[in-house]
């Protein structure tokens, strides 16, 4: 039959056709571009779903997809609701999520795990309402579902306030009619059809919707540092620089292109090889504001699309573990930590816990604050007999990124970024204590969050391995500032 689409192949043509011939003719040229959490909860917002309407009937994967379309007729003359319901035309093959018999017709119902309808996802629908339409199904309407973030579990989970149901029907004919007229379908295959590699630069749609994992392989060309290292400028803008033929940081410095002070700090301390520059005044004012004993507090939180625990919304940063170095005057250092059960609520036992470890009315330091504040402001709200205590560590909290984000400090090894990822490796150059790429299994807080909330589906001696890697990543990362800290005193030590 040759090659056809899907709604999935569909969605990747309207964002780049090339990423289509990729993935037929060199797949193994992508990179992993996927968050395992993320498809972890389309998967169970997709499961869950199939309940909002009642009772369902399920189409089963086959790789025969005219048998999967052979059950869904049968159930289409008994069944209300079908999940994945399926339908071939001239080579399109879509399975609808949910169709929902509406009167004599049917409704399509796509679902999202987002908070919200984007374009892609109202392409997404157009695509399977035009299989369907080709297919004879009398489609009366076309929804998105997708999550209410705004909803509080209470003890039973309520589907009809979980999820909203977007009517997209208008939108999506209009679609529709694009797709009839423009040949888009034909084009897209055509396109793959192609034997050799066809010509496509990089643009802002390697980027967006979805990040491409083609990207490195198409931008090859690029130079190490190039404008897409620029810090804190837009995509877009990146890009309309790139096609201008402003690329290099040499490029940059030569066109006269408008960048604002703290890049051009970047591009000059990369191009001309300039040493670390630090502010030292500013440094010894930063290191005024804190009182020693410190307490270093680093949070490690997950979310859930679909709140498990009593009092939580979608998505809600749910803190499960923190590390705590406190450094005295001395030099003498403790830690604390605490890395909740899997699988139970986290919040009060951490909270009760932390409180624990952290007296009233002490200095704590965190990098990015913020972060920090909205967790110990959330479990304060969540439980009003610890608040004080909770709100007192929040109300005491210094920023330790602030001399790097206010460039009182500055490596040309840290690109522009105040990420500690870059500042720590900057400070500390080839210290392999403190190289994340060393610890096992858990290098980032993604693959915190992923590593939590996956460990139920492990076995006890797996839970273990996984638990120790937790607990020594965000070790690592208390023990970092602790480091940082140390540098910064060095440098006020030269003023």
């Amino acid at each position: 039959m040759g090659y056809g689409l899907t709604k999935s192949k569909y969605c990747k043509g309207l964002q780049c056709p090339k990423i289509l011939w990729m993935d037929q003719h060199h797949p193994e040229l992508g990179e992993d571009v996927a968050s395992q959490s993320v498809l972890d909860n389309g998967t169970k917002v997709g499961e869950l779903a199939r309940s909002y309407f009642g009772e369902y009937e399920l189409v089963s994967f086959n790789a025969n997809k005219a048998e999967m379309e052979d059950k869904t007729r049968v159930l289409m003359k008994s069944a209300d609701n079908i999940a994945e319901a399926s339908f071939f035309y001239d080579s399109l093959f879509c399975a609808v999520d949910i169709l929902h018999r509406n009167g004599d017709g049917w409704d399509l119902v796509e679902v999202k795990s987002s908070t919200e309808v984007s374009d892609i996802y109202l392409d997404d629908a157009a695509f399977q309402y035009y299989v369907l339409m080709m297919c004879d199904v009398p489609v009366k309407g076309v929804y998105i579902m997708h999550i209410d973030n705004t909803y509080v579990r209470k003890e039973q989970l309520d589907l009809n306030k979980l999820f909203v149901l977007e009517d997209c029907t208008d939108i999506v004919i209009r679609k529709f009619y694009e797709i009839k007229g423009d040949g888009r379908l034909k084009s897209m295959m055509k396109y793959v059809s192609q034997s050799e590699e066809p010509e496509k630069d990089i643009d802002l749609c390697c980027d967006k919707p979805y990040p491409c994992a083609y990207r490195k392989y198409c931008g090859r060309h690029v130079p190490e540092y190039s404008v897409f290292n620029l810090a804190r400028m837009q995509a877009k803008k990146k890009y309309e620089l790139y096609h201008e033929g402003v690329v290099s940081y040499q490029d940059i410095l030569s066109s006269g292109a408008k960048i604002n002070a703290n890049q051009k700090r970047q591009v000059e301390s990369v191009l001309y090889d300039k040493p670390d520059e630090y502010d030292v005044e500013e440094i010894k004012k930063f290191l005024e504001t804190l009182s020693y004993p410190i307490y270093h507090l680093d949070f490690e939180t997950f979310q859930q699309a679909v709140p498990e625990f009593i009092g939580c919304r979608p998505y809600e940063q749910i803190p499960f573990q923190y590390s705590l170095h406190v450094e005295y005057e001395d030099g003498r250092l403790e830690h604390f930590e605490f890395l909740a059960k899997e699988g139970e609520d986290p919040r009060r036992t951490l909270a009760e816990q932390l409180i624990k470890d952290i007296p009233m009315g002490v200095c704590s330091t965190a990098y990015n604050m913020s972060f920090e504040k909205t967790v110990l402001k959330h479990l304060a709200e969540e439980f009003p007999d610890l608040s004080a205590h909770l709100m007192d560590i929040h109300d005491n909290i210094h920023d330790l990124m602030i001399p790097f984000q206010k460039q009182y400090y500055y490596s040309k090894a840290m690109q522009g970024s105040y990420s500690i990822k870059y500042v720590l490796p900057a400070l500390w150059p080839g210290d392999p204590e403190l190289d994340y790429h060393n610890l096992e299994g858990v290098h980032n807080g993604s693959e915190a969050s992923a590593s939590f909330a996956d460990m139920v589906n492990h076995t006890t001696e797996e839970i273990a391995e996984m638990r120790d890697n937790l607990l020594k990543y965000c070790g690592l990362d208390t023990y970092a500032m602790v480091k940082v800290l140390k540098k910064l005193k060095e440098i006020a030590g030269k003023g």
